[in-house]
Protein backbone atom coordinates (compact mmCIF):
# COMPACT_ATOMS: atom_id res chain seq x y z
CA UNK A 1 0.00 0.00 0.00
CA UNK A 2 0.66 3.16 -1.00
CA UNK A 3 0.77 6.69 1.25
CA UNK A 4 -0.12 9.26 -0.60
CA UNK A 5 2.59 12.28 -0.38
CA UNK A 6 -0.19 14.87 0.46
CA UNK A 7 -1.77 14.82 4.11
CA UNK A 8 -4.85 16.59 5.49
CA UNK A 9 -3.15 17.52 8.97
CA UNK A 10 -2.36 21.54 8.80
CA UNK A 11 0.73 22.43 10.70
CA UNK A 12 0.12 24.04 14.19
CA UNK A 13 0.40 27.80 13.56
CA UNK A 14 0.17 30.52 16.36
CA UNK A 15 -0.97 33.81 15.59
CA UNK A 16 0.91 36.83 17.02
CA UNK A 17 -1.22 39.62 16.30
CA UNK A 18 -3.40 40.14 19.35
CA UNK A 19 -0.17 39.67 21.39
CA UNK A 20 1.57 42.25 19.62
CA UNK A 21 -1.56 44.38 19.95
CA UNK A 22 -1.90 44.11 23.73
CA UNK A 23 1.92 44.92 24.11
CA UNK A 24 1.12 48.01 22.51
CA UNK A 25 -0.93 49.27 23.80
CA UNK A 26 0.49 48.55 27.42
CA UNK A 27 3.43 50.66 26.01
CA UNK A 28 0.90 53.58 24.97
CA UNK A 29 -0.50 53.49 28.72
CA UNK A 30 3.03 53.69 30.26
CA UNK A 31 3.79 56.31 28.26
CA UNK A 32 0.75 58.43 28.53
CA UNK A 33 0.47 57.26 32.19
CA UNK A 34 3.81 58.66 33.28
CA UNK A 35 4.13 61.89 34.51
CA UNK A 36 6.97 64.12 32.94
CA UNK A 37 7.01 66.34 36.05
CA UNK A 38 9.63 67.55 39.19
CA UNK A 39 10.25 64.92 41.73
CA UNK A 40 8.96 66.13 45.42
CA UNK A 41 12.39 65.57 46.61
CA UNK A 42 13.23 69.77 45.51
CA UNK A 43 10.49 71.49 46.84
CA UNK A 44 12.00 74.49 47.60
CA UNK A 45 10.77 74.70 51.25
CA UNK A 46 13.39 75.30 54.79
CA UNK A 47 12.54 73.10 57.09
CA UNK A 48 12.66 74.34 60.84
CA UNK A 49 16.04 74.55 62.83
CA UNK A 50 17.69 77.08 64.93
CA UNK A 51 17.89 80.34 63.32
CA UNK A 52 19.13 84.06 64.29
CA UNK A 53 15.90 86.17 65.44
CA UNK A 54 16.13 89.18 62.63
CA UNK A 55 13.22 91.15 65.27
CA UNK A 56 10.65 90.49 67.46
CA UNK A 57 8.14 88.24 66.53
CA UNK A 58 4.49 89.68 66.88
CA UNK A 59 2.28 87.18 68.67
CA UNK A 60 -1.55 87.29 68.54
CA UNK A 61 -3.24 88.79 71.10
CA UNK A 62 -5.53 85.55 72.66
CA UNK A 63 -8.64 85.62 74.52
CA UNK A 64 -10.16 82.53 75.21
CA UNK A 65 -14.06 81.87 75.99
CA UNK A 66 -14.88 79.04 77.18
CA UNK A 67 -17.93 77.42 77.59
CA UNK A 68 -19.28 74.54 79.91
CA UNK A 69 -21.69 71.52 79.39
CA UNK A 70 -24.31 73.79 81.52
CA UNK A 71 -23.92 76.45 78.99
CA UNK A 72 -22.51 79.15 80.92
CA UNK A 73 -19.81 81.02 79.39
CA UNK A 74 -16.70 81.97 80.87
CA UNK A 75 -14.15 84.84 79.36
CA UNK A 76 -10.98 85.74 81.92
CA UNK A 77 -13.17 84.23 84.90
CA UNK A 78 -16.35 86.65 84.61
CA UNK A 79 -19.09 84.55 83.82
CA UNK A 80 -21.99 85.43 80.94
CA UNK A 81 -25.53 85.22 81.15
CA UNK A 82 -28.63 85.49 79.47
CA UNK A 83 -28.87 85.05 75.11
CA UNK A 84 -27.68 88.56 73.78
CA UNK A 85 -24.52 89.13 76.12
CA UNK A 86 -24.32 92.82 76.00
CA UNK A 87 -21.78 92.78 78.52
CA UNK A 88 -19.72 89.92 76.63
CA UNK A 89 -20.18 92.35 73.34
CA UNK A 90 -18.70 95.27 75.40
CA UNK A 91 -16.04 93.63 77.03
CA UNK A 92 -14.84 92.24 73.42
CA UNK A 93 -15.24 95.74 71.70
CA UNK A 94 -13.28 97.24 74.57
CA UNK A 95 -10.67 94.11 73.87
CA UNK A 96 -11.14 94.66 70.04
CA UNK A 97 -10.01 98.44 70.51
CA UNK A 98 -6.94 98.10 72.74
CA UNK A 99 -5.79 95.73 70.52
CA UNK A 100 -5.65 97.83 67.36
CA UNK A 101 -4.65 100.64 69.71
CA UNK A 102 -1.44 98.71 70.88
CA UNK A 103 -1.58 97.48 66.94
CA UNK A 104 -1.73 93.82 67.88
CA UNK A 105 -3.39 90.97 66.10
CA UNK A 106 -6.63 90.31 68.28
CA UNK A 107 -7.87 86.35 68.54
CA UNK A 108 -10.68 84.94 70.24
CA UNK A 109 -10.41 81.00 70.97
CA UNK A 110 -13.97 79.34 71.94
CA UNK A 111 -13.54 75.77 73.88
CA UNK A 112 -16.89 74.12 73.99
CA UNK A 113 -17.39 71.11 76.05
CA UNK A 114 -18.42 68.02 74.55
CA UNK A 115 -21.73 68.17 75.81
CA UNK A 116 -21.66 72.22 75.23
CA UNK A 117 -25.40 73.27 73.82
CA UNK A 118 -24.50 74.59 69.93
CA UNK A 119 -26.90 77.50 70.83
CA UNK A 120 -24.76 78.91 73.29
CA UNK A 121 -21.74 78.79 70.70
CA UNK A 122 -23.42 80.44 68.41
CA UNK A 123 -24.63 83.16 71.05
CA UNK A 124 -20.55 83.29 71.67
CA UNK A 125 -20.00 84.51 67.42
CA UNK A 126 -22.92 86.99 67.94
CA UNK A 127 -21.24 88.30 70.45
CA UNK A 128 -17.88 88.72 68.52
CA UNK A 129 -19.52 89.66 65.29
CA UNK A 130 -21.20 92.13 67.38
CA UNK A 131 -18.29 93.61 68.87
CA UNK A 132 -16.47 93.53 65.39
CA UNK A 133 -13.91 90.64 66.20
CA UNK A 134 -13.82 88.35 62.91
CA UNK A 135 -10.83 86.35 63.67
CA UNK A 136 -12.69 83.50 65.85
CA UNK A 137 -10.98 80.20 66.00
CA UNK A 138 -12.20 76.89 67.84
CA UNK A 139 -10.42 74.88 70.60
CA UNK A 140 -10.90 71.75 72.27
CA UNK A 141 -12.14 72.05 75.94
Amino acid sequence: MKISGSSDVEEAHIDLTPMIDTVMFLLIFFMVSTRLGQTETDLGITLPGLSDASGPVDMPDEQIIEIDAKGTVVLNGKVYAGKEMPDLVQTLGRYRVSSEAAKNKYMITVQAEDGANYERVIDVMNACAGAGIKDVTFGSG
